[in-house]
């Protein structure tokens, strides 16, 4: 009896330092939403006016549109894209295909916007016209054991397949 005590204690350091110190599973997608609507509503860092908007596109229209359109005009012929649009149904399920495509161990920490221009040889019509695709951006979780949870993440582009095929026009601002 003397000799099971060691042994037992052992095993109960052991079980609650390997529930302390080993990586958990990712929240399954039920616990996730209903998170989600129990999480309080937080304007994002970022937001600006509708007037700082419109301010920004006609600055875009003053400083930029005159060179592009040359440029645009002799290869195309015509008026190059302004703005790109995608559907909110088509970015919610862009996020939950990334989330759902992301490994154990790597992180989903945001969406960067590209722009881009269709070459000579594209089939949907829009040569040479500008378009904008999203590229979703994390990296990987580092962690380190230790008595605090410390995770390192990057915040690069992923390998994950980009999000293009976006409605745009070149008329100004939308409305």
């Amino acid at each position: 009896m003397k000799n099971l005590r060691p042994l037992l204690l052992g095993a109960i350091i052991g079980a609650l330092l390997t529930y302390f110190f080993c990586p958990r599973q990712a929240v399954e997608a039920e616990d996730l939403s209903s998170s989600m609507q129990q999480k309080a509503i937080v304007k994002p860092e970022g937001v600006i006016t509708v007037e700082q908007a419109k301010a920004l596109n006609d600055n875009w229209t003053k400083f930029r549109k005159p060179v592009l359109d040359s440029v645009t005009e002799r290869r195309v012929k015509k008026e190059d894209y302004r703005w790109a649009w995608w559907s909110l149904e088509d970015i919610e399920n862009y996020i939950a295909y990334i989330r759902s495509e992301t490994p154990q161990g790597e992180t989903f920490t945001g969406l960067r916007v590209y722009l881009g221009v269709y070459d000579e040889n594209s089939t949907n019509g829009k040569n040479g016209m500008t378009t904008m695709f999203i590229v979703p951006t994390g990296g990987s979780n580092v962690n380190k054991g230790s008595l605090f949870n410390m995770t390192v993440q990057g915040n690069g582009d992923r390998n994950d397949p980009p999000l293009n095929n976006s409605g745009g026009s070149g008329d100004g601002y939308p409305q």
